[in-house]
């Protein structure tokens, strides 16, 4: 991972920083058989005494690469991620600060900022005798020159065939390239337990190499779009972004992209790109130089235990439609809101991400099985894909206000208070007892509850009526659609003490 990755702001950083970097390694057992219970698990023996000849056969394939181009520098102070002054009087100190030190840190060039020149380095892998180089995107984003330096020191200029942001992959090509030392992708998903072993550039080094195992697979983490990292344990440090994890035949089972460090450093998680993965995408990218994918058109969330039951469903599992996008492919083979999304073409659907792993992996132009769960049964529509395009996001509606004149309000019997919404559909929030379920779930004042049990809500009869009719039908919890600022969301709300 590059130095300059780190201090951007925009990288994947939370309550305990993640910071874009990662390893991986490859799979031998120990000679000895494990007693369990009463069950006897045999493990293959061969273990390595040593991964010498592995790395000796794997090395020359990996590279270092470097990176310079310009960007608009940011700063601390004026504006800047961690401080902001705004309108200050003519006789603040700060102004006068600015004002005296306006070349470092205040606008210029007439409130633009001058772009800055930057430098980063990270690590990549060749896949094919002519120079097609694997890398992270991020190692590569805003450089306008690359350069690709081979495990016996020689620096060759590369150009940039595609990037994938969505996945955080881009493929370079060394130029006027041929019969340059290249390694293959496995066939095989790696297992948890496997042996790993990943070559890169840690701080600017060089091949350096490090080992573990693969410690889980299918981890979703912060600022990823699709999610499905496998997680492993070998010493992983900036610079390392963009190597290639391997098994122990020399195969890359994954992509190292980030690590989870409170401090910067590896602590033993980090985070890499299946290598299933990564083929799909480096074959999109060396066609056209983008990547396309099956765009359904929903929008849609977790299915919680609460919505589960509101809903009738066994478990809580699928993605729940919050809303299908107008003339949609969603929408126009009839899927709608408030419908549980519970497999695409025979396939479990486990959650949100899940599904839009499953669509964004199928190609425009498909005809995909959905299955979804509505009014307590289960239902299939074929529907036909579009693409997915990188469309802005809509912004969101302005909050909606209360009625501003007084009128008699009824507590409804889950502690909500509410009136018709003077300004659309539905029944605004006017207030919500703080000792209740409600309140515990979320909802707020000024929120709008759509529909109650499927039913679209007009007074606060309704509501109550849907209520009872839950309560009839032997359910416990009332799924409710509500809409806060533009976003709509389902909640499944406990009629009673649970």
């Amino acid at each position: 991972m590059s130095s300059k990755l780190l201090s951007n702001s925009r990288r994947w950083a939370g309550a305990s920083a993640l910071a874009m970097i990662i390893a991986l390694g490859g799979g031998a057992g120990v000679a000895l058989t494990t007693h369990q219970a009463a069950a006897q698990v045999a493990v293959q023996p061969g273990a390595p005494s040593s991964f010498a000849d592995l790395v000796e056969a794997v090395k020359p394939a990996v590279v270092s690469i470097t990176v310079d181009g310009t960007e608009q520098e940011v700063s601390r102070f004026n504006g800047g991620p961690n401080f902001s002054f705004p309108d200050l009087p003519d006789d603040h100190p700060f102004r006068r600060f600015f004002e005296q030190f306006g070349d470092e840190f205040g606008p210029q060039d007439n409130g633009k900022r001058k772009p800055r020149h930057f430098e980063a380095a990270g690590s990549g892998f060749i896949i094919s005798a002519d120079g097609y180089v694997v890398t992270n995107n991020h190692v590569v984003e805003n450089a306008e020159n690359v350069t690709v330096i081979l495990d016996d020191g020689d620096e060759l200029k590369a150009e940039i065939v595609g990037t994938d942001p969505r996945t955080d992959l881009a493929l370079l090509k060394i130029q006027d390239a041929s019969d340059l030392p290249h390694v293959s992708f496995a066939d095989d998903e790696a297992r948890i337990g496997d042996w790993v072993v990943a070559v890169g550039n840690p701080f600017g080094l060089g091949g350096t190499v490090t080992a573990g195992i693969i410690s889980a697979r299918g981890r979703d983490i912060s600022g990823s779009t699709y999610g499905d990292f496998l997680q492993i344990d070998a010493a992983v440090n900036r610079g390392n972004s963009g190597g290639p994890a391997f098994n122990l035949s020399g195969e890359v089972v994954g992509v190292n992209t980030a690590i989870f460090s409170p401090n910067g450093g590896n602590v033993g998680i980090a985070f890499a790109i299946p290598a299933g993965t990564v083929k799909q995408i480096v074959d999109d990218l060396k066609d056209d130089g983008s990547v396309t994918r099956g765009f359904l058109g929903v929008s849609i969330q977790d299915v919680s235990k609460d919505i589960a039951d509101s809903v009738g469903l066994p478990t809580a599992r699928g993605a729940l439609v919050t809303q299908p996008a107008d003339d949609a492919p969603a929408s126009r083979a009839g899927i709608r809101s408030g419908d549980v999304i519970v497999e695409v073409d025979g396939d479990t659907i486990d959650n949100a991400l899940d599904l839009s792993r499953t669509i964004a992996s199928k190609a425009p132009g498909d005809t995909v099985e959905v299955v979804v769960w509505r009014e307590g049964k289960r239902q299939s529509f074929d529907v036909v894909l579009d693409t997915l395009e990188e469309a802005e996001v809509a912004s969101a509606e302005p909050e909606q206000q209360l009625p501003e004149e007084e009128e008699t309000v009824i507590t409804s019997s889950v502690g909500i208070v509410l009136v018709p919404n003077a300004d659309g559909e539905g029944l605004l929030i006017k207030g919500v007892e703080s000792d209740s379920i409600a309140a515990g779930k979320g909802f707020n004042v000024g929120d709008t509850i759509l529909e109650a049990d499927n039913m679209i809500l007009s007074s606060t009869e309704d509501f109550e009526k849907a209520i009872a009719q839950v309560r009839d039908s032997g359910r416990s919890t009332i799924l409710i659609k509500a809409s806060r600022n533009g976003n709509i969301r389902f909640i499944g709300l406990p009629l009673e003490e649970k």
